[in-house]
């Protein structure tokens, strides 16, 4: 087994898609970002990154690489957490007409997957498990080449 392409992600936007109530952010380092929100209600997306936008309505560019159904891929997850706290990824695939085709949520530092097959585009979210404090460094999605 061997790695294909591989893209690394990071918290670029401050405020497009972030939870700012009552929320601390600090941009310490492109690769270092601390979160803090002590009255955040577990199951709440933290924050959230796009494989396909809109332009003019988010303001954004899509900040996730396209991926298909065919490929295994690994997802390596780059952050510091609290021992007794969890944050989770979540990642939401979508068909071509933005119909809901599946979803993977993970709380490991590092998951095996593979998109449904039908997917179109997904968005990964940083999702709230109990978790107060966080300092983000990056996720990397990496393409698995199986060895034949």
């Amino acid at each position: 087994m061997k790695i294909g392409e591989h893209w690394r992600i990071y918290w670029d936007e401050y405020a497009s898609d972030t939870y700012l109530y009552g929320s601390e952010v600090n941009f310490l380092a492109r690769d270092d970002v601390r979160f803090k929100n002590l009255l955040m209600p577990p199951g709440t997306v933290i924050k959230q990154w796009y494989s396909k936008t809109n332009f003019q309505k988010q303001k954004i560019e899509p900040a996730l690489p396209m991926i298909d159904g065919e490929a295994t891929y690994r997802l390596v997850v780059s952050m510091d957490v609290p021992e007794y706290e969890e944050c989770m990824v979540r990642l939401v695939f979508y068909d071509k007409y933005e119909n809901h085709a599946g979803t993977l949520t993970t709380k490991e530092k590092v998951t095996e997957f593979r998109c449904p097959f039908k997917t179109y585009s997904y968005r990964m979210q940083l999702i709230n498990g109990g978790v107060n404090t966080l300092n983000f460094h990056w996720v990397e999605i990496q393409e698995i080449i199986k060895d034949e």
